[in-house]
C-alpha cells in the first residue's frame, strides 16, 4: 500500500493553509494618525506609515506601536517651596505629541516618566526663584518657562511639549486663611471707597443743581426786568409821540374849525390821562379862541418834562 500517493495531498493542503495563515497574520494596516516601528533580527529596520504593509515571518517584529495623536498628561501634585520658604502643592497637565517614532521608542526608557520628573524638577528649580505672590499671579510666566525647557529637553526623545498649564496651586491651610482674610479686607476698603466717590458724587450733583438752579432764576428775574424796563421805555416813547401829536394838532388848530379843536381834546385828553375832560367845548364858535388857548395852557401844565420834574 502506497502511504505517499494517499497522505501527499493532504500534506500539500496542510502546507497551503499554514502559508495562508502566516501571510495573513503578517499583512498589517496601520491606521490613521499611528506609525509601527519595526525590527529586523532585533536591529531596527523601518518605521511604517499609515497603509498596508507586510512583515517577513520570523525576521520581522514591531517594537512599539506608536500613537502620533497629541496626548495630555495630568501629573499628580508635587511639593514645591518658595522663596520666601512656603511649601504648596502644585499639579500640572502637560500637552504633547510624538514627532519621531524611532526616536521616541530608543531615545529614553518610559518616557512618561521621564517627562513627569523633568517637570517635577523644572517646576522646582523656577518656583524657588519667585515669592508667594508672584508664584499666584505669574502661572503664564511659568507655563511658558517650563514648555521651553521640557521641549528642549524632549526634543531628543522625538517628543514636542505643546504647551504646559498649572492645574492648581495649593498653598499651606494656615496661608489660605490669611489670603482670605487679606481679600476680604480689601473687598471692604473697594466697598467703602465706592461708597465715598458715590457719596461725593452725589453732593457734587447737588450743588450743581442748586447752582443751575439759581442761574435760572437769576436769568428769569433778569429778563423780567429787562421786558418791564423795555415796556416802561415803550410807553415812555408812546406818550412822548402823543404829546407831539397832540402839541402839533394844537400848534395847526385855527380858532375856527371845531372838528380839529375836539381832536386835539381827544389827544390832549390820552396824554393828560383824561385830565382834559375837565375842559368844555364851547357851544359857539366865538368863544372857539378862549378854548384853544386853555387847552394849550392845559399842555404846558401836562408836558412830560413838567411832570418828570
Amino acid at each position: 500500500m502506497d502511504f505517499t500517493f494517499e497522505f501527499g495531498p493532504i500534506i500539500i493542503l496542510a502546507i497551503v493553509v499554514i502559508l495562508a495563515i502566516l501571510i495573513a497574520r503578517n499583512i498589517k494596516i496601520v491606521p490613521q494618525a499611528h506609525a509601527f516601528v519595526i525590527e529586523r533580527l532585533g536591529v531596527y529596520h523601518a518605521t511604517w506609515e499609515t497603509g498596508l504593509h507586510f512583515k517577513i515571518p520570523f525576521i520581522d517584529r514591531i517594537n512599539k506601536k506608536v500613537s502620533l495623536k497629541e496626548q495630555v498628561v495630568d501629573f499628580p501634585p508635587q511639593p514645591v517651596i518658595t522663596r520666601d520658604n512656603v511649601t504648596m502643592q502644585i499639579d500640572t497637565v502637560v500637552y504633547f505629541e510624538i514627532t519621531d517614532p524611532k526616536l521616541y521608542t530608543y531615545g529614553v526608557e518610559r518616557p512618561l516618566s521621564a517627562i513627569e520628573n523633568l517637570t517635577a524638577t523644572t517646576l522646582r528649580n523656577i518656583i524657588g526663584d519667585l515669592e508667594l505672590d508672584s508664584t499666584l499671579t505669574s502661572r503664564d510666566t511659568i507655563n511658558d518657562k517650563i514648555r521651553i525647557i521640557l521641549d528642549e529637553a524632549t526634543d531628543a526623545w522625538g517628543i514636542r511639549v505643546i504647551r504646559v498649564e498649572l492645574k492648581n496651586i495649593l498653598p499651606p491651610r494656615e496661608i489660605q486663611d490669611a489670603m482670605e482674610k487679606q481679600m476680604k479686607a480689601e473687598r471692604e476698603r473697594r466697598a467703602r471707597i465706592l461708597d465715598a466717590e458715590g457719596e461725593k458724587r452725589s453732593q457734587i450733583l447737588i450743588a450743581e443743581g442748586m447752582k443751575e438752579s439759581a442761574i435760572l432764576k437769576a436769568d428769569a428775574i433778569k429778563e423780567q426786568k429787562i421786558r418791564e424796563a423795555a415796556g416802561e421805555a415803550e410807553a415812555i416813547l408812546s406818550v412822548q409821540k402823543a404829546n407831539a401829536d397832540a402839541l402839533k394838532m394844537l400848534n395847526e388848530a385855527a380858532p375856527t374849525d371845531p372838528v380839529i379843536a375836539l381832536r386835539s381834546l381827544e389827544a390832549f385828553a390820552k396824554v393828560a390821562d383824561g385830565r382834559a375832560t375837565k375842559i368844555i367845548v364851547p357851544s359857539d364858535m366865538q368863544n372857539m379862541a378862549g378854548y384853544v388857548a386853555s387847552l394849550k395852557a392845559l399842555w404846558e401844565d401836562n408836558k412830560p418834562e413838567n411832570n418828570a420834574k
